[in-house]
């Protein structure tokens, strides 16, 4: 076992390779689009590959101002009681590597200039998020 304390194959503790996990986020309102960052940051963490595809109202999540999700006010709530916003959230994903792809014919869909995502955020299609999952679990948020 390496120093670090993960598994010699580059998995977690334990033996098993990291699992790849998909995180599909459909939805424009606040709290599934938290909720997205929050399973995508925790499961990065816990040294698994992730891959969080946005499409339709969900695209907005990656846009560096994110505020006209539904119900974005919920952020400064959360924040106050102790919990990470989605600002925080969304750093702490772009650092610990999960990949963010948004879909290209969901900002066509919703009219969403791509110039308004974030700097880390792919464009393309739903081939490409199936492709990076391949055969592991994907969760639709």
């Amino acid at each position: 076992m390496p120093a670090d304390g993960g598994a010699a194959d580059g998995g977690p503790a334990g033996g098993a390779p990291a699992a790849t996990l998909g995180v599909l986020l459909l939805s424009g309102s606040h709290d599934r689009a938290h909720y997205a960052f929050v399973v995508a940051s925790a499961a990065a963490a816990l040294g698994r590959h992730v891959v969080l595809f946005a499409t339709n109202r969900g695209c907005l999540a990656l846009c560096r101002d994110w505020t006209a999700l539904r119900d974005a006010d919920r952020d400064a709530r959360i924040e106050a009681n102790g919990v990470a916003g989605l600002d925080t959230l969304r750093d702490a994903c772009a650092q610990i590597g999960v990949r963010m792809i948004v879909c290209e014919a969901g900002l066509r869909a919703e009219a969403i200039d791509p110039s308004l995502l974030l700097p880390q955020v792919e464009v393309a299609g739903v081939a490409t998020f199936l492709s990076a999952v391949g055969t592991a679990t994907v969760i639709t948020i």
